[in-house]
This record gives structure tokens, sequence and C-alpha cells, in this order.
């Protein structure tokens, strides 16, 4: 192994190199990456200091700062509230805590916090194979971590999504003390709507992980949990929604059984699984929340728009696209049945090798345990939307996905034309350009 010094100057050399071939050579469509905004990364720059600090303690029912056991705290503590009435207000909410450095410890707090209130270690899930993020699973955090049991929602193969009759009677007969929607391959609606009845009937909380919708949420372009029946909503806030990477749950808890819910949950972040909660990125999570209020529905209009579209014209170019029959998608992703062509591992690493950059991924039919070479890819839109990609871009870009998929071209020759696409779009859209320019935008507001 190399001594130190040359250690540090090899990883300052890669950090280079990465900045470069994945922010200005790649053509990204991972669906779980987001985009920040100059304004944003701005912001991170200016948080340094805040980003040395250590705050821990307890936060009221508003998500307020409570208590905090160091000192220095006045306008961390401020700056903690601020960002905290921030995504409240965007989020129509009435409750948030925004300490969380994850989407995965959001789903930690708020799936150990809701088995307290529950006294029910039981919880519906979507299956793994078909979407669900592994930390719902018996496999991940729920299960290895927690120690929760794991009953599946039945899923609609063809609908792509919860079939929500048949799950009635799963929540009924298991009587969990949490259901659970959302997910990672998450391409339409959830039916928070159609089962809220009988997870009240049965006393089980609802908790809904937006982390890979949360911007279309913000935008009004997907669904609204917490106005269709969700309890608390998880998320992280670097997908869709275009903040630093962090987490968040929010909620309206009206009513005892509710505010018992929250006091587990945040008993849950402190102190059972946070000390320092990573503050220094909570600046730049505000001025995210504001460009979503003010471009987030074009934002997320796009987004879908660009998805479908995407969807559309690989099935109309010989590439099986998972629910035809519903339009592809709602979402910012779609999903690929690739095997035809070679299999989600060698299409995706001949799609690296031509700088498009997205994810091998199991499809619900597919043998779970292929994970190394599953028969999907899944391909998300919010990165190359926030660069400017409209409709016929999107036709562009596929068709130089056709030529990899297809083989009709090597990667190499492929990758020239990424790299002339890539230089078109060189501005990020839908957002501010630097602080000033969203201080001036409220101050006109």
């Amino acid at each position: 192994m190399k001594d130190l010094p040359e250690l540090v100057q090899d990883i300052v050399e890669a950090t280079k190199k990465h900045e470069q071939y994945r922010d200005k050579e790649c053509i990204n469509m991972i669906a779980s990456e987001g985009l920040k905004s100059p304004a944003v990364n701005q912001m991170l720059d200016l948080s340094h200091d805040l980003d040395c600090r250590y705050a821990e303690g307890e936060n009221d029912a508003q998500g307020h700062v409570k208590k905090r056991y160091y000192q220095g705290q006045k306008y961390m503590s401020q700056i903690e509230d601020l960002a905290t009435d921030i995504m409240k207000s965007l989020f129509n909410t009435t409750w948030a805590d925004v300490r969380l450095v994850s989407g995965t410890h959001a789903n930690l707090a708020t799936f150990k916090g809701l088995s307290l209130a529950s006294k029910n270690n039981k919880m519906v899930v979507t299956p793994l194979s078909c979407g669900a993020h592994i930390s719902h699973d018996y496999t991940g955090l729920a299960g290895n971590i927690l120690g929760l049991d794991n009953i599946n929602h039945v899923y609609n193969i063809d609908e792509f999504n919860i079939d929500a009759e048949k799950s009635a009677y799963v929540i009924r007969a298991a009587k969990p003390g949490i259901v659970t929607f959302g997910g990672s391959l998450f391409l339409f609606p959830h039916p928070i709507k159609e089962l809220r009845a009988v997870c009240e009937e049965v006393g089980a909380y609802i908790a809904y992980d937006a982390s890979h919708v949360l911007g279309l949420i913000a935008g009004g372009q997907f669904q609204d949990p917490l106005r269709e029946g969700a309890d608390f909503i998880t998320s992280s806030t670097h997908k869709t929604f275009p903040g630093p990477q962090g987490g968040v749950i929010m909620g309206n808890p009206n009513s005892p059984v509710m505010e018992k819910a929250v006091k587990k949950i945040q008993f849950a972040i402190f102190p059972l699984s946070a000390s320092s909660t990573h503050l220094g990125r909570l600046p730049a999570l505000s001025i995210a929340a504001l460009e979503m209020k003010v471009f987030g529905g074009e934002l997320a209009i796009q987004i879908v728009k660009n998805a479908q579209t995407a969807g559309q014209y690989l099935c109309e170019n010989g590439v099986k696209v998972l629910a035809e029959n519903k339009g592809f998608t709602k979402s910012h992703q779609i999903a690929v049945d690739i095997r035809s062509f070679g299999g989600g591992n060698k299409i995706a690493q001949d799609l690296e090798d031509a700088n498009i950059i997205l994810n091998k991924n199991l499809l619900p039919y597919d043998d779970q345990s292929s994970k190394g070479d599953p028969s999907g890819l899944r391909i998300g839109f919010q990165d190359v939307t926030r660069r400017g990609f409209g409709e016929g871009d999107i036709k562009h870009l596929c068709d130089l996905m056709l030529d990899v998929i297809k083989s009709k071209r090597k990667p190499a020759e492929v990758k020239e034309d990424v790299l002339a696409l890539r230089k078109e779009f060189g501005k990020i859209k839908y957002g501010f350009q630097n602080v000033e320019e969203a201080l001036n935008y409220i101050k006109k507001g």
C-alpha cells in the first residue's frame, strides 16, 4: 500500500476526475440521484462552519428545538427551526423533523417509533421484488436491525401496483402496527385512499416512503400522501427533490394517537439513532425548498413527460418497457425488460461505456436470486430534465441508447455523440443560479 501522502494525492486526483466525468461528460439517469442548482451548491459553500458543529437534544410537538445539550447553539437552533418550518410550509404539514441524515435514517426512526407507539412489531410492506426499498424488508433494516415482522402487500404485476382489494384482506388478517407505501422502483401512485379505512380498522399507522417522488409531490404531479390518508411521509432530500443529501419525516399530529407517534419517532431519532445531525445541509435544503415552491410544478410536469416520452419511444423501437397498458409511468422513472438484448448487467455496463449512467434492476417476475444479472433496467429522468432536456432531446438520447442496446454501434462510438449531446446542456434549469437571485426573487415577491 502507498504511504499516506501519496494516498491523499491520489484521492484529490480521483475527486477531480469524478467531478469532470459524472458532471461534465456523462448523461446521468440513475433514478435515485438528484441534481443541485448553483444556488443550493453556493449555500453549502456558505455553511462551512455550521458543518463542523454539533447539536443533539429534544424537539417539541412542532418539530422545533426544545432542548440542546451543547453551548453555542443560538443560531444553529434558529437555522434548524427555520428549515423545519420551510419544509412544513412547502408540504402543508404541522410537524416535520429535518434532523435525519438520510432517507434510510428517516425509515429507521419512523418504523421504530411507530412500532413503539403501536406496541406492534408487524408491518405490511410492498414486496422487495416489486419495488420496495431494502430498508422496508426483513432482509434489511426493518427485519435485521429493528426486528419487525414483514407481511407483504398483494402486488398486481400487470398493473405494476399494490392490489388494494386483496391487500385489505392481508391487513385485516395480519393486524399490523404499520402499513407502508412507496418504494424505489415506483412508477404509479400507491392506493393509500383505498386502504386507509382498513388501516384505521386494525389500528395501523400508515408510513409513506416518498424518497423517490418527493419532488413530484412538491410539484403536484404524483399523489398527495398526507391528504390521501398517510400518517407520515419519510424521505430523502436528494432525488426528485433537488437538495443536498439528507432526510426528513413529516406528518400532521392532530390527535392523541398521532401525538404519541410523533413523540416515539422523536425518541427514535434522539437518543436512539442520531447524535450530530449534520446541520450544515439545512440552509441548502431550504434554498431547494424555495426552488420547488417557485419552479416545482413546471419541473415535475416535464420530468413525467420526459419519462413517458422515453417509455413510448423505446417501446415503439422494439424494447419492452413495463406497464405499456398504463402509459409506462406517472413518475420520474421507467422500467425496461432487456433480457432479449443480453440482460440488465450487460446492457447497463455497455451504456456506462458510452457514458450513459443508469442501473440494472430486478423486475417483479425475475428470479430474486439473480441480483447480479437481472432482466431489467431502471431509468430516471430527473437529472436530464433539470439540465434542460425536452421531449425531442429525450428521443435523441433514446436513439443513442438504442444504438448500444441493439449493438448497432460500439459503445465507444456512441460515447462521442453522448459527449457532444452533454455539451449542449451546460446550465441547470428550474432553479436559481446563485443565492442572491433567490433573495431578489423573495424581495420582489
